[in-house]
């Protein structure tokens, strides 16, 4: 069987191991999962033999062995087919740098957004308490900011965030990418990415890419049209024996 990538929805973090896959290009399926439902009970026990910590993405390879965590998973697509161009060669600076890159993103920028949705989960949850969500909603447009900027000039006069070709860290950037519209959308407003013009540009290029329009479709269940790889979705009750094995 093709390696299954277990994604979670609404939004979940795993969008960007699709528009890898999709850009790799090489036979997948996907297991979708509905978060945070499906992680408790007796799918999230299920699902817990895929990854003990039940959070998504992960990735169940065709040896039966199972691989978490975004950067990890999109390091091993890449490896895959280093002619697809999505990573470089072990040991050479553009490897380097990529990592770099991939660090950033999954540090530095990422956390820059987790005062801005501690404030936003208060209001889900019914706990306001406006005195500590504005002092977060500050704490957020700051770091955030900052991120942009930052990321921006990482940029210089690059194509692309990592060098002159997309990379996984592209991939890895379109589902924190989203982050700030949605936030502005809830009233919980962060940035206007458009003050920041390079990297305003590559949102927009990355949402007309095939790669991340299918997987915004395949998020909001509509008709997606793959690159070639997609060879469906695979229920999680049918992975059952394989897993339990």
């Amino acid at each position: 069987m093709e390696p299954i990538l277990f994604y979670g929805v609404p939004e979940g973090s795993s969008f960007g191991s699709i528009v890898a896959l999709e850009w790799l290009g090489q036979p997948y399926r996907l297991c979708r999962l509905n978060i945070p439902e499906d992680m408790h009970g007796d799918r999230g026990d299920l699902y817990a033999r895929v990854n003990p910590v039940r959070k998504v993405p992960a990735l169940l390879l065709e040896n039966g062995a199972r691989l978490s965590e975004s950067a990890a998973i999109l390091q091993h697509l890449a490896a895959r087919d280093l002619s697809r161009g999505l990573s470089f060669a072990q040991g050479t600076p553009e490897y380097d740098h990529l990592n770099q890159v991939l660090a950033f993103l999954n540090t530095d920028f990422w956390s820059s957004f987790a005062p801005a949705f501690e404030a936003f989960d208060m209001d889900l949850k019914g706990e306001q308490n406006p005195p500590v969500q504005e002092m977060l909603r500050n704490l957020g447009r700051e770091g955030v900011a900052k991120a942009h900027a930052d990321l921006e000039a990482m940029m210089s006069d690059r194509e692309w965030l990592a060098g002159d070709k997309r990379t996984i860290a592209d991939a890895y950037f379109t589902r924190i990418a989203r982050w700030a519209p949605f936030l502005a959308s809830t009233g919980a407003a962060t940035v206007d990415q458009r003050d920041y013009p390079k990297l305003y540009r590559h949102v927009r290029k990355l949402e007309a890419d095939p790669a991340v329009i299918f997987a915004h479709a395949i998020e909001a269940e509509k008709p997606a049209k793959t690159s070639g790889g997609f060879r469906g979705h695979v229920a999680l009750e049918d992975l059952r024996p394989r897993l339990l094995t």
